[in-house]
């Protein structure tokens, strides 16, 4: 990508702006607005905005797990399982961190993120104080099909670590519509159990921990293949191994959804560096995780 650069006048401020061009159209961030690309990227990649986000909150809710809370006119344009993608406020990292969306409310245009500290980038967001301002692009990716799921449907939640908060919204989502949902997640131990009170606003939550020390013990695959119900649909989230079981399960399921984990470069497909392989296709045919997903259909994709 070739870089731009330019200024623009803010109340009196001048402010250097430095970005990348993307494929097409060009993308300007101000202070305090939101900014949309062109309108030939739009059709491409939908409502992708860049906006200067307000930290409202900031929470450790699980060892190295953050949860925050963040303010913008973007929050209206937000569907469940999209993610956000947002800079490092250092000048040393240069590639966006993708962080999902837990939770949205339009009303107040909030939305809440939860990230698990991996590196320097990540490190740096759980310094920020309140009232500090993240460059953010999204809302981004497709997310999940809430459609065919009506009122007085049976809908499963499958998740699973890091993946959980993704689904918290479809729960919710569901929970407003009148389905009756059920919620499976999984995690490594006590200490890594997260959003489960928060979960159980919407869901019945079954919990499963890996050594047993909360829930019951085990994975996610065993309380699943208990279970005996009909599922209008199924949604999940969380390790490789995890989303490889629902696939096998589920992929002659007409409405059962895998949300992917993958490292990002630019985070809008021209990169290429987040594929995954297209089911029954060679190895040549792929879709791009952060452009045709994170949200594909069972059956579709190789795990």
């Amino acid at each position: 990508m070739r870089l731009q650069g330019g200024k623009n006048g803010i109340r009196g401020k001048q402010i250097a702006l430095f970005f990348a061009k993307p494929c097409c159209g060009e993308v300007f961030l101000l202070e305090s607005e939101v900014v949309m690309v062109s309108d030939s990227c739009k059709k491409r990649f939908g409502k992708i905005m860049l906006e200067q986000m307000e930290l409202l909150e900031q929470v450790e809710i699980a060892p190295n797990i953050f949860s925050m809370l963040l303010k913008g006119q973007m929050v209206s344009q937000m569907q469940a399982g999209q993610f956000l993608h947002i800079r490092v406020p250092d000048d040393s990292k240069l590639l966006r961190r993708p962080i999902s969306i837990a939770e949205i409310d339009r009303d107040n245009l909030t939305c809440r993120i939860i990230y698990r500290i991996e590196g320097g980038g990540t490190a740096i967001f759980s310094q920020l104080p309140l009232g500090s301002f993240l460059d953010v692009m999204g809302p981004q990716g497709n997310g999940f099909d809430l459609s065919p799921v009506r009122a007085g449907d049976h809908a499963l939640i499958i998740g699973g670590g890091i993946g959980v908060p993704p689904l918290l919204e479809v729960a919710k989502e569901l929970h407003a519509k009148g389905a009756q949902v059920t919620a499976v997640l999984g995690f490594a131990d006590k200490a890594a159990v997260i959003l489960e009170s928060e979960m159980k606003k919407y869901a019945d939550v079954i919990v499963t921990t890996d050594n047993g020390s909360y829930g019951r013990k085990g994975y996610v695959s065993a309380v699943v293949d208990e279970m005996t119900q009909d599922y209008a649909a199924v949604y999940s989230c969380g390790a490789p191994a995890m989303l490889q079981y629902v696939d096998r399960k589920f992929q002659d399921h007409p409405h059962a959804y895998l949300s992917m984990e993958s490292r990002m470069a630019c985070g809008m497909g021209a990169c290429y560096a987040c594929v995954v392989h297209v089911a029954g296709q060679d190895e040549s045919v792929n879709k791009r995780v952060c452009e045709d997903g994170p949200v594909f259909e069972t059956g579709t994709i190789i795990v």
